[in-house]
């Protein structure tokens, strides 16, 4: 047997940076990290049904927490990850049925993504603040 001293470049995988970001890619991170903190805002509300069962005065508590004006900025950024991550899952949804999988389309449903949650988020809090008779 012969052995050959030859030896063969192995391909090497592509780095993180040699990517472009493009609107596809990084609606899937918005998406994913999103999802994530869900989980926090899901356990804000679930705080909140606690306090309504436990007693008035600390639903009161929670619901003055709430209404401050960074409690009020969480519950804005809450309300647009839930919309946005909605959303997404639409687009994967549309796309799992084999629809707008050209690249031009894909792109312009990741920006309607991005528009449409924070056009929903808007809509939601100023019907929010109308029911309200403010």
């Amino acid at each position: 047997m012969s052995e050959t001293t030859a030896t063969r470049q192995r391909p090497v995988s592509p780095h993180l940076q040699v990517y472009r970001l493009i609107p596809t890619m990084m609606m899937s991170i918005v998406h994913r990290i999103v999802g994530a903190a869900l989980y926090f805002g899901t356990l804000l509300v679930a705080w909140w049904l606690i306090a309504a069962a436990i007693s008035p005065a600390y639903f009161d508590f929670v619901n003055a927490i709430y209404g401050s004006f960074l409690g009020r900025l969480v519950l804005f950024g809450y309300t647009w990850a839930l919309l946005h991550h909605m959303l997404g899952g639409v687009r994967h949804l549309i796309w799992d049925t084999g629809s707008m999988l050209e690249k031009h389309t894909a792109t312009k449903m990741a920006w309607a993504t991005l528009a449409g949650s924070a056009t929903l988020t808007v809509l939601v809090w100023i019907a929010g603040y109308a029911s309200r008779g403010m």
